[in-house]
């Protein structure tokens, strides 16, 4: 996996030189040649939105202040509609461009051909497929919708992009904090592993609701009752009792918030019960 994240962003700083150095012909070109290298340094970003409420988009649309200089400087949005006016309706391997990374919003409908051929083919197109926000990661809330109203009920399955595609790094929330958002790229832009490398943990994670808090955190007895997952719990499903928490299920919205939230969450259980002989 780091290897192609380094792939993905332009490899060793001194390949980029020795290939402008045999493409750079005339003495008058070298000057643009910087500028076009400069441009193609930036990561290729594209945009899918699935099946959610677009609070992901809004918080990379309404943030300016903190997200102006990622979205404008840093980066270049190639694909998506949210985004930019680049909509697929032919055919899907002519029009889709190639793109370092892929942001993708929302569960997967089963039932929606177009979205279940945009994601197999933005698997194909990209260096990296982040799930963007809950909905992508754990299914969120429409874990629990069937689709169809009364006058046409219908069954409908909204499942994880991971259920569908291999995802390499996840941003969970509900939604997704623009400052989280911000210092991922930039950390990709940087080539920052150390500080990517939870994000890229977490695409394999399947915890997603205040029941996950409970089993793999309070029963193991490694609960501080900090009250990390009450304040991120956006529904106010996390409440405690005797200085632990206890989950609403009716007000848990599945969207794993609080337990990617938890600091005791990543700990590495294994490992300390090897140490401890446990």
């Amino acid at each position: 996996m780091f290897d192609k994240l380094k792939k993905a962003f332009g490899g060793s700083p001194e390949e980029a030189p020795k290939v402008e150095k045999k493409e750079a012909a005339p003495a008058e070109t070298k000057a643009p040649a910087k500028e076009t290298k400069a441009a193609s340094n930036k990561p290729r970003i594209g945009y899918i939105h699935l099946s959610g409420c677009t609070g992901d988009a809004m918080s990379l649309t309404e943030n300016y202040d903190i997200l102006s200089t990622v979205l404008t400087d840093m980066v270049d949005i190639v694909y998506g509609q949210t985004l930019v006016d680049k909509w697929i309706h032919g055919t899907y391997a002519e029009e889709m461009p190639e793109m370092d990374v892929c942001l993708i919003e929302g569960s997967v409908c089963l039932q929606d051909e177009h979205s279940v051929h945009e994601i197999l083919e933005a698997r194909k197109k990209s260096g990296l497929i982040v799930a963007f926000g809950s909905c992508a990661v754990t299914g969120c809330f429409t874990t629990y919708a069937r689709g169809g109203q009364q006058a046409q009920p219908k069954h409908e399955s909204f499942l994880p992009i991971s259920s569908l595609v291999k995802v390499d790094a996840a941003l969970p929330g509900c939604p997704v904090a623009p400052e989280m958002i911000a210092k991922t790229v930039v950390a990709v832009c940087e080539g920052d592993l150390d500080y990517l490398k939870p994000a890229m943990d977490l695409a394999a994670c399947n915890a997603g609701c205040g029941c996950d808090v409970l089993t793999n955190v309070v029963r193991q007895g490694l609960c501080s009752g900090c009250g990390t997952c009450g304040l991120a719990c956006p529904t106010r499903a996390m409440g405690y009792s005797e200085g632990r928490p206890s989950c609403d299920r009716d007000r848990c919205i599945k969207c794993g918030t609080c337990y990617v939230m938890c600091p005791r969450s990543w700990l590495p259980e294994g490992r300390i019960k090897k140490e401890t002989g446990l």
